[in-house]
């Protein structure tokens, strides 16, 4: 088996065991510096973990829908700090699997009082949207990538530390199908999520209050059932990472690259990815180019554009009309159950 498919064979087996998309974001206030204890608690989240995943199927919304198996997995991941300034910070997530092999995972990225964000608005589409001033005040945006930086959802809430474990609670938003779904089911195209993250004493937890809805054209026809998902990133001391942060270290300029190419194209006001719903190939694509650049001729820029003129578009297939419903009601009835 050549490298390559050696690798997608990698990707596709760890990217199931999570079920997991940043725009260069404005502040809305820029005079107010955002409260330490609240840089403090993103940047806790760095570190190494072993991890669990839960997700349960918990009300059926559909008539004579049944609640699916309930799914379990687990990781080893470390969680390195890319970047980090006052009021932006980027937390890249690597696995390790195998014999000491690593997969570049996914990425979140926090931005304080965005004034715009990212919003998953139709299949392999996402639209830059204007975030209303009162949902950002005092609040951060958080935006999460896939493995390839490619974009997954955005959410927008404030961090709350009232209670001595700090907790960050998100406003709904959109994002597609998950990995851990896709490849068994058919029957909805999108989920309607609420977020938490809460730091506490050995890690961080990640709850996810979620509805899958089949969407046409924008708009909610039927929502199946609703799932509880919890993620949950315990310290530990006992594992390796050294292949993780070696690989990061070889590859960390070339990711960059990559992040800015989508920066680019995020920048024209939104995407359409012309891939099947697994994007693959800009997944392979960009692997392939990441194995290469730790070489004396790893790939430039021009290797990159390619695999983007290929499989990814400005997101003018959707009517201004449409796009315009979208932006007016992302942020309100997107708060509250579909």
């Amino acid at each position: 088996m050549n490298k390559l498919a050696t690798s997608t064979l990698m990707i596709t087996a760890a990217l199931a065991v999570s079920g997991c998309a940043s725009t260069t974001l404005k502040a809305t206030n820029p005079e107010v510096a955002p409260p330490e204890a609240d840089r403090q608690a993103i940047l806790n989240m760095a570190g190494e973990y072993v991890v669990t995943f839960a997700f349960d199927e918990t009300v059926a919304l559909e008539p004579g829908y049944e609640r699916k198996a309930a799914k379990r997995s687990g990781a080893s991941e470390v969680v390195i700090v890319v970047e980090e300034s006052a009021e932006k910070i980027v937390l890249q997530h690597l696995l390790l699997v195998g014999n000491g092999d690593v997969i570049k995972h996914w990425r979140q990225d926090w931005t304080w009082q965005a004034d715009r964000r990212l919003d998953f608005v139709d299949d392999q589409t996402w639209r830059q949207i204007t975030l209303d001033p009162e949902l950002t005040r005092g609040a951060w945006t958080q935006c999460v990538y896939e493995v390839s930086d490619a974009p997954r959802y955005c959410g927008t809430g404030r961090w709350n530390h009232r209670y001595g474990n700090a907790t960050w609670t998100s406003d709904r938003s959109w994002r597609p199908l998950p990995r851990r779904e896709y490849t068994t089911r058919d029957d909805y195209n999108a989920l309607n999520v609420e977020n938490r993250h809460t730091i506490t004493p050995d890690g961080w937890t990640h709850e996810q209050d979620n509805s899958k809805v089949v969407r046409v054209d924008g708009t909610t026809q039927t929502v199946l059932v609703r799932e509880f998902g919890f993620n949950n990133y315990r310290r530990t001391d006992t594992i390796d990472f050294t292949p993780a942060y070696t690989y990061w270290q070889e590859t960390e300029d070339y990711w960059a690259m990559v992040r800015a190419t989508w920066q680019k194209h995020f920048d024209t006001g939104g995407i359409v990815l012309a891939t099947d719903v697994d994007g693959m190939p800009i997944i392979e694509g960009l692997f392939e180019l990441a194995d290469q650049s730790s070489t004396a001729n790893g790939p430039g820029q021009g290797e990159i554009d390619k695999i983007f003129s290929a499989y990814v578009h400005p997101a003018n297939s959707i009517s201004n009309r449409q796009n315009e419903r979208h932006v007016q009601t992302t942020v309100t009835t997107a708060q509250s159950d579909p």
